[in-house]
């Protein structure tokens, strides 16, 4: 008999909580789709690099579901909570006629057993779907080749949603009997009776309040904009984003008095059509969910904030490819002069180095007599059969600190950036040397007087530390001659080929300014001698192999390509755009699905109050704009603050990208703003629908 009632009790809200249900199968597809990663890359044909890397990813999602197991389950209580509040006259109903508090415990068991047996089928049909759209964005994502690819049912996935689900529902059911534990007849049969009230009607205190949280969330935008900055202290962070929370309470307190006494003094939109019904339900509302409101104010402005960012990141990774890494090759190595004043070598005397070590670094030392390509050809790598259009270089060092070519704007760096070290010898690089690289690499060559310097960065945060003695017009000596600057700037370029603009400054002399006894290092770019993808593939492994167990054993040769370092930066934009999409879309479903519940809660206990509305003569169309509205301000609201929460968070974001060298943030603002609408306005418009049905007068 409880089980039928059960049953019935399901079929007959089903309707009415579409939204319940909806969250309850997203959330589980939703699950099982991003621990399901793992599985359904495993048919993709991809490199080892890209095995691993995935694996680390799919091992940091799997610890990121046990944070997004807390949100679900926390959501599904809340919803729980709703829905026995929007039962309270059922259970009342159900104790006048005799039934015990154990037996509607009972049916809340069985209830939540067959809503989550429903939702657990549902989410996993609907994530088993969803997941063989990720394995092909995975694929895109690690030029992967589909080939192989093939339909994929992850059973760990499967287990894991179902357990941690189980877990969930089970919390819920202790949840649900708790709270009939503490009901009281009376309570249940007067619920729909009881009227929240505006208790803060006070206007100079509703000022006085929003003010504050005014000022507060002012200054907190100031500091993530600026102060920071110019304090050079980000270890503070915490502080503005405090500030933030306690200014976003504030404001919600203050809104229900505050919007009540400003549009009531507005008599004409007050007294227009329904209005003042709805400016009552949403003050109400807001008055009662202030920390509910706020909360899901932060959540949203957290969730566009960085999704916005991880997009922004992974899309200036992969855009910066071409520009910073326009060869397929760099290789560097240490010169044999600095190797032998690094080790105290004279004459062949090592004393100073360990007795185990004399060999190897006999080796190394000897190795580093000789240039990139001897080194390359004795370790069994055919130079000419692999590579072209070779270009090598010197890097020298003359004894210049970066506290000497800074001069008088040192002590002003020091200040600004207090733990900045001055201290390291400065690179420096012939005119001759630098144009060869940047001939190759596309980039702007130059010429120099024999008295004039300049120098070459990229790193933009760098580049303006050197821009400040650069039109201060500082001078620098090498080996007795003084030499000016050329450019009142740095002029962008590099030499290293990476994944970013990391370039911090190389000063760039004339050939004759420096000596080959002050050589640091050498180094070599090149491209590989294929255009064919498997056979650069081809070309990198056997110069992986040549390269193998050499580093510190026979040589300090070392190389970057252009293969390693995009799948580096493939990896590392995967991995913070899965684990940002992960939270952002628990977030986004968690907080439009605790504003849809409360509406429609609401909708329910406020069925009397719309019939009340018929019986004076508002027709249905004022009716369901009414709702409308009501169901509108109350989303919109959190949303609104959050976005202006998130200007000046991207900002703030924008301005830690810019000085990495990465890109502006627009193309990931819009994608972030497709999710926001699909998700945030699919439930506004579920709930609207939903609320309207439920407020409808039955026939």
């Amino acid at each position: 008999m409880l089980f039928k009632i059960s049953l019935k009790n399901i079929r007959k809200s089903f309707k009415d909580y579409t939204v319940y249900f909806f969250t309850l199968i997203l959330g589980v597809a939703v699950f099982y789709v991003f621990n399901a990663i793992g599985s359904q890359t495993v048919m993709l044909n991809i490199t080892n690099s890209m095995y691993d890397i995935i694996k680390l990813m799919t091992n940091i999602l799997s610890g990121v579901s046990v944070f997004v197991s807390f949100i679900l389950g926390f959501l599904i209580i809340y919803a729980s909570r709703f829905l026995i509040r929007r039962r309270n006259q059922e259970f009342g109903i159900y104790m006048t006629l005799g039934m015990s508090k154990r037996k509607i415990s009972i049916i809340l068991f069985f209830e939540t057993m067959l809503i989550g047996i429903i939702s657990l089928v549902f989410g996993l049909i609907l994530g088993t779907v969803l997941s063989q759209f990720m394995s092909v964005i995975v694929a895109n994502m690690f030029d992967a080749d589909m080939t192989k690819f093939s339909f994929v049912f992850s059973s760990k996935a499967c287990i894991k949603t179902l357990i941690y689900f189980a877990i969930m529902y089970l919390l819920v059911m202790i949840f649900n009997t708790f709270n009939i534990s503490r009901c009281r007849l009376i309570d249940l049969l007067n619920a729909g009776k009881k009227t929240e009230k505006v208790t803060m009607k006070n206007p100079i205190l509703c000022s006085c309040v929003f003010m504050a949280g005014v000022s507060i969330l002012s200054y907190a935008y100031w500091m993530v904009t600026k102060g920071l900055f110019k304090m050079n202290t980000m270890d503070k962070i915490g502080i503005p984003i405090a500030l933030g929370c306690l200014a976003t309470f504030l404001i919600f307190w203050s809104l229900s008095g505050l919007l009540i006494r400003i549009f009531t003094s507005l008599r004409s939109v007050y007294y227009r059509g329904v209005n003042s019904f709805v400016l009552r339900q949403f003050c109400s509302k807001i008055n009662t969910t202030v920390f509910s409101i706020t909360v899901i104010c932060i959540m949203l402005f957290i969730t566009i904030s960085v999704l916005s960012g991880a997009l922004s990141m992974k899309d200036s990774l992969q855009a910066g490819l071409d520009e910073c890494a326009p060869v397929d090759v760099q290789l560097s190595k240490w010169d044999y002069n600095y190797l032998k004043e690094s080790y105290g070598e004279t004459d062949g005397d090592l004393s100073d180095v360990d007795p185990d070590d004399v060999e190897r670094v006999r080796a190394i030392l000897e190795d580093s007599k000789c240039n990139i390509r001897t080194t390359l050809e004795n370790n069994g790598f055919d130079v000419d059969k692999y590579l072209k259009d070779i270009v090598e270089y010197n890097i020298y060092s003359a004894g210049i600190s970066s506290e000497d070519s800074l001069g008088k704007s040192a002590e002003q760096v020091k200040e600004m950036y207090p733990t900045m070290i001055l201290s390291g010898d400065e690179s420096i690089m012939k005119i001759s040397d630098y144009n060869k690289i940047a001939k190759l690499y596309g980039n702007e060559t130059f010429s120099l007087n024999e008295d004039e310097y300049m120098i070459i960065a990229d790193y933009k945060t760098m580049a303006d530390i050197r821009n400040m003695a650069l039109k201060a017009g500082q001078t620098i000596d090498i080996n007795g001659s003084t030499y000016k600057p050329k450019y009142i700037e740095c002029k962008e370029g590099f030499v290293g080929i990476a994944a970013q603009h990391v370039n911090d400054g190389i000063i760039v002399v004339p050939d004759k300014a420096v000596n080959e006894e002050q050589l640091y290092s050498v180094g070599m770019s090149a491209d590989y001698k294929a255009m064919d993808k498997k056979e650069r593939y081809d070309i990198e492994n056997k110069l992986n192999e040549a390269l193998k167990g050499v580093y510190n054993n026979t040589s300090f040769l070392v190389a970057n390509t252009r293969i390693d370092i995009a799948q580096s930066s493939v990896g590392l934009g995967a991995l913070v755009t899965f684990i940002a999409l992960y939270l952002g879309i628990i977030f986004f479903i968690s907080s439009a699905a605790i504003l849809a519940l409360k509406e429609l809660s609401d909708s329910a206990d406020n069925k009397v109050r719309y019939e009340m509305l018929r019986r004076i003569g508002v027709d249905e169309r004022m009716i369901d704009m009414a709702l409308f509205k009501q169901i509108g301000i109350f989303f919109a609201f959190p949303l609104i603050l959050a976005l202006v929460h998130a200007i000046f968070g991207l900002k703030f974001i924008n301005i830690l990208l810019n000085t990495m060298g990465m890109s502006s943030m627009m193309a990931s603002v819009w994608t972030t703003a497709v999710f926001l609408i699909v998700i945030y306005g699919g439930y506004f418009l579920i709930t609207y629908l939903c609320s309207k049905n439920i407020i409808r007068p039955q026939r």
